[in-house]
């Protein structure tokens, strides 16, 4: 699942290339209408299709910003505010184009789902492989409480004093440090590629109680968190299985990765270790993270 960096990546090549055009018209592929008309909400969430392409209709994009893991697409209609909130889920990607067929990877060419023509030409397409993105049509972040409920930005003042209020928490102090740092509630955008990095660096392990870990020490992991993000953005993200910033651009921070998915240590040499965590696999060196 595409983590902060990534969801950076594809809002800054968004941005530019969209921001102060208005959407036309737009249309969404045969599969999502189908799953709609039995009941699913794939991809357009709280709307029926012709509601929600009916809603989009003359909207003009005058912000997209990145808050935690969603991508959020300020726009105007009438003179009205609307906030158009967009997950990536596991394999979601963004592309502007003239034509669908411009998608170079066939994987995504095939599973393009919504279509929003623009008034001045072109296409803003969005792709999903396995279908778990989302789309949600708003007034604003109020009209869907848990948007509400996500931490502040890691780079923003305030998000470590958050950090530590929350970890030291009773809700959260007894549990697996990997899983509270994973927790959108308590870092925002921190998933399990970047919570895996930040503690080998820290020599944690990841199933170690946050109550256990001292206070300066969670502080100091908490700037590692903020480190490691900060770089995996400036590489453009990690680009692993089906992650692509818009028209199919790969980051590198898969290549400077130390930890995550490794069968050897980088730093000692000797196997590495699994164990599952809040639903994802966590590998860790038992003989560098304690």
């Amino acid at each position: 699942m595409p983590e902060l960096p990534e969801v950076e990546g594809v809002v800054r090549g968004l941005a530019p290339l969209v921001e102060g055009r208005t959407i036309k018209q737009l249309s969404v592929s045969d599969t999502v209408v189908t799953s709609k008309s039995a009941g699913k909400e794939t991809i357009i969430k709280g709307k029926t299709v012709e509601n929600f392409l009916q809603d989009m209709e003359q909207m003009q994009i005058q912000k997209i910003v990145r808050r935690s893991k969603y991508i959020y697409f300020h726009l105007q209609k009438q003179d009205q505010p609307h906030l158009l909130v967009s997950h990536l889920g596991m394999t979601g990607a963004w592309f502007v184009v003239n034509s669908p067929d411009e998608i170079t990877e066939e994987k995504f060419r095939k599973h393009a789902h919504i279509f929003l023509e623009m008034e001045d030409g072109g296409l803003l397409v969005y792709s999903d492989i396995r279908r778990f993105g989302e789309m949600r049509l708003l007034q604003s972040e109020d009209d869907f409480p848990p948007l509400l409920e996500m931490a502040p930005e890691p780079f923003s003042e305030g998000a470590l004093e958050h950090f530590l209020e929350m970890a030291e928490s009773m809700k959260y102090k007894g549990k697996q440090i990997k899983e509270v740092i994973m927790n959108g509630k308590v870092i925002s955008g921190c998933g399990n590629i970047y919570a895996t990095e930040s503690l080998f660096h820290m020599n944690i392990h990841p199933g170690r109680k946050a109550e256990r870990i001292s206070r300066k020490r969670k502080i100091l992991l908490f700037q590692e968190i903020v480190r490691v993000l900060q770089e995996s953005i400036d590489a453009g993200g990690s680009t692993i299985s089906d992650y692509r910033s818009v028209n199919g651009n790969a980051g590198t921070m898969q290549d400077r990765l130390h930890m995550y998915s490794k069968k050897i240590c980088t730093a000692c040499g000797k196997p590495t270790k699994s164990m599952q965590i809040a639903g994802r696999t966590s590998v860790y060196c038992p003989a560098c993270q304690r």
